[in-house]
């Protein structure tokens, strides 16, 4: 039917590649481009014998010209953009100049600072809409999912909904000491950054990992969770009306946490340059370079993820508790795609957008939030490609 370009190489792309190529009456060819054309290859290799017809390029997504010379030639229906957040910018220029839909699963941050904020996307709203293409922002679990599901609960079973707990859960064990289960540059950004919530309509910051609760999770069990900060808030508290509090929590170990905190008082996660033999690093560049990649985790993880998000509210004048949450298994995962299930959460919804688009059942000129668009075919594609929904409207709620 068409052709989508994935950039980048990593594990979340080759989940989504994976999954085009399982819809090929979708995807009848996709394009892996990223720095590393090596990696292409290796992933194409994976792909090669199927109904997809799969290309490799090389690409240096920081460079728009390049951009636009790659995405001239190959003349994708979409760009699924699952290379690094600091480049959704580059990308979405390059998509502009050459009209062509545009998909992510994480919004812009500046390289120079950790700060999550979906301003400097939301910018180009005008410029999409007048170039009559779809920008679709943060289609992966958590930004993604998370926000499907928001859009499903208010379509289906609230009046009003007023508040919104999400739950990422983790209970996969790769037996490294430490390491992160996706970028860890970006995963430690996340995690050493200030939390905060939204509430009454302002978001209260809060000290990085501050407040810790324990949550016993469908399939996993009891878990310490913290609050974070996290980038579907911000557009839920604009799209899910008169919703009255939104907060994110997260798993983590004590170990993990151990680890980090040792990182952090040695100055290990800063992202400040410092000079180092005559040269200028970053010691999270760095740090990045000898923890394990997230992409070799899968055949180590055993275990367990479990993400959904509890609602409580009103519907016909009652008050409704509401849980909807996807429980993942990594070596289940890792048998049909090669990878560990914190990246196939990511990759299978980024496909799913892409889809939807490239099918008609979503898009529309401008630049959009996935809870902006109908949820049921998303919904239902889920339950067709490896991320079954399951829910509750007795569910223990956070304290």
């Amino acid at each position: 039917m068409g052709r989508a370009l994935i950039i980048g190489a990593g594990g979340v792309a080759g989940v989504a590649a994976h999954k085009c190529c399982q819809n090929s009456d979708v995807f009848s060819e996709i394009m892996i481009a990223s720095r590393t054309k090596s990696r292409c290859d290796a992933l194409k290799a994976q792909l090669d014998g199927g109904k997809t017809k799969v290309e490799t390029a090389q690409v240096d997504a920081d460079n728009v010209s390049e951009l636009v010379s790659l995405i001239n030639s190959y003349k994708p229906d979409i760009v699924i953009n699952l290379a690094l957040p600091y480049q959704d910018l580059t990308i979405m220029d390059a998509c502009l100049a050459c009209g062509v839909h545009y998909l992510d699963t994480a919004n812009y941050e500046p390289p120079e600072t950790a700060r999550f904020e979906y301003k400097w996307q939301w910018d180009y709203r005008e410029r999409f809409e007048k170039k009559g293409i779809c920008a679709l922002l943060g289609c992966g679990f958590d930004p993604g999912v998370t926000g499907v599901f928001s859009a499903f609960a208010q379509k289906h079973y609230f009046d009003e909904i007023s508040t919104i707990d999400i739950l990422d859960a983790n209970a996969g064990d790769h037996g490294y000491p430490f390491a992160t289960n996706f970028n860890p540059e970006i995963n430690i950004r996340e995690v050493s950054a200030p939390g905060s919530y939204y509430e009454n309509g302002r978001f209260i910051e809060t000290p990085p990992m501050a407040i810790k609760k324990v949550y016993d999770f469908p399939q996993i069990g009891k878990r310490d969770i913290y609050l974070l900060h996290h980038e579907e808030m911000e557009s839920l508290a604009l799209n899910i009306k008169g919703v009255k509090r939104i907060r994110f929590f997260m798993t983590f170990s004590e170990q993990y946490l151990t680890h980090l905190r040792v990182l952090q008082n040695v100055g290990m996660t800063s992202i400040e340059p410092i000079d180092y033999e005559g040269m200028k690093i970053v010691p999270l560049q760095f740090l990045k370079a000898v923890l394990p990649d997230p992409a070799s985790l899968g055949p180590r993880t055993k275990g367990k993820t479990n993400i959904g998000c509890i609602f409580t509210g009103t519907k016909d004048g009652k008050e409704v508790h509401y849980y909807v949450y996807n429980v993942c298994d990594h070596e289940q995962c890792y048998k049909e795609v090669g990878s560990q299930a914190v990246s196939y959460t990511t990759g299978v919804p980024a496909m799913i957008g892409a889809k939807l688009i490239m099918t008609g059942k979503w898009g529309r000129p401008g630049v959009y939030n996935v809870e902006e668009f109908d949820p049921d075919p998303f919904m239902e594609e889920l339950n067709k490609n490896g991320l079954p929904y399951h829910e509750t409207f007795d569910p223990a709620l956070v304290d």
